[in-house]
């Protein structure tokens, strides 16, 4: 009977450290529990329920001692990372009810030859990656970086371009995403890097109540003739209840983009640098796939030396049953940017349903996926000029678009004043919900 009373009260510590801590595991309130597991690998050791994986050094492969030690300590356990890991085998991992505690640097060998067959195929726009992580109710934290080592990447990918699908990669030529936490649920991310990703730097993908924060991203090419192409920092993909803030992001792609059926999504205090804006899309683009995105709240971000600001961005119709590039339809419905200030941005208001599309084909098979009930609130700050006639927004809808509403608006042109700027239009369903003066304008390419 005392043996059970002991466990019991251990068992009771755990949870009071879990609600305390918002973390699944407690090294000292498992002491009790020890001896769970026994390793009979070298480069991993067992403390009770903590696995430790120790580095080979020499630039040997830890991908196999990682896979051991999550697969040994796969549920209510922590998983300890404080050294510095050499990668080239493909992780996939599914855990439950487990801490990842990374204060070292997980580095993957930029071996090409190996990774773009052997990266794990997630479908959508052709996109593999190098670490799939799923489960339940994990935590990845401790301060470390996931390094992907894109240089080697981007510059092949240079003197080799494979055209993939728009905005995705290629089946000859697959660049992986460093991390890709899929088919998973209650899943946090915190403190952690991810630099030099030869593709899209995070992926969340088939997964419910995800959560990033304190994320560091950077991907900058040091060589000009071969940048760091689609290194977007989030894609989210048939997922909802994500949570992605206080982050800083320095990329050339998109920041955070919302790819088809994304509900339920919350972006906030965010510093983006360098990227295509805070994206909705692109959606649309497979002709006979219905894409959704909706309920989508995005607040106070800081976006400089951008391409794009707040973007909304659908493919055209298509007559083509088989359209890899238009023909989709679906919605984008209920949509807030709110607080977003912009620094020398190209489009700092950016909606259209002629993405990647002819101005030809938008007028003659609009787009059948539908955008309504969009509002930008207190979207302020600079152009970078790049766009004509001081221009600082556009809103092009091929079909009508419905319920747009903008107020708290305050751009300026470069060189210009608030309220000098030019505010393109087409087919807005009602302009008098705009705090700004429309210009209509013909469709033209997106």
């Amino acid at each position: 009977m005392k043996v059970l009373s002991a466990l019991f009260a251990a068992i009771a510590t755990i949870n009071v450290a879990f609600a305390a801590t918002g973390y699944i595991h407690d090294e000292r309130s498992l002491r009790p529990l020890r001896k769970r597991w026994t390793s009979d690998n070298p480069y991993v050791t067992v403390d009770g329920s903590t696995c430790t994986v120790k580095p080979m050094g020499g630039g040997q492969d830890d991908g196999p001692n990682l896979l051991y030690a999550f697969n040994l300590c796969g549920s209510t356990a922590l998983i300890n990372l404080p050294g510095y890991y050499t990668v080239n085998t493909v992780l996939q991992t599914y855990l439950t009810n487990v801490e990842v505690r990374l204060t070292g640097a997980i580095s993957y060998v930029p071996d090409i030859e190996y990774w773009s067959p052997a990266s794990i195929y997630l479908t959508y726009q052709n996109a593999t990656t190098y670490w799939f992580f799923g489960g339940s109710g994990i935590t990845l934290h401790g301060g470390g970086t996931i390094d992907a080592n894109g240089q080697t990447w981007w510059d092949y990918y240079a003197q080799n371009p494979s055209a993939g699908v728009a905005g995705g990669s290629s089946r000859v030529f697959a660049r992986p995403i460093p991390l890709t936490v899929g088919n998973a649920s209650n899943v946090v991310v915190d403190d952690i890097s991810v630099i030099n990703s030869p593709f899209w730097h995070n992926f969340v993908y088939q997964s419910t109540d995800i959560t990033y924060s304190n994320i560091q991203i950077r991907s900058i090419s040091s060589n000009e003739s071969a940048e760091a192409v689609n290194s977007d920092g989030w894609d989210i993909y048939r997922s909802s209840y994500v949570t992605i803030k206080d982050s800083n992001i320095q990329n050339g792609d998109d920041c955070v983009s919302f790819k088809p059926n994304s509900t339920y999504m919350t972006v906030e205090n965010l510093i983006c640098n360098g990227s295509h804006g805070i994206s909705v899309g692109s959606l649309g683009q497979y002709a006979g796939e219905t894409d959704i995105v909706a309920n989508v709240y995005v607040r106070n971000i800081s976006m400089s030396n951008a391409q794009n600001g707040a973007r909304i961005k659908v493919f055209g119709g298509s007559n083509d049953t088989k359209s890899v590039s238009g023909g989709g339809s679906g919605y984008v419905k209920n949509v807030t940017f709110q607080d977003f200030v912009n620094n020398n941005v190209d489009n700092p208001i950016y909606l259209t349903q002629c993405y990647s599309s002819s101005a030809q084909q938008c007028q003659n098979f609009p787009s059948t996926l539908s955008i309504s009930d969009v509002h930008f609130i207190d979207v302020t700050g600079t152009a970078s000029g790049k766009v004509a006639n001081n221009t600082v927004a556009t809103l092009e809808c091929s079909a009508k678009c419905v319920d747009i509403t903008a107020t708290g608006t305050s751009l300026a042109p470069k060189n210009g004043t608030a309220g000098s700027g030019k505010y393109l239009c087409a087919n807005l369903q009602n302009e008098s919900t705009l705090d700004f003066q429309c210009t209509d304008v013909p469709i033209t390419k997106g």
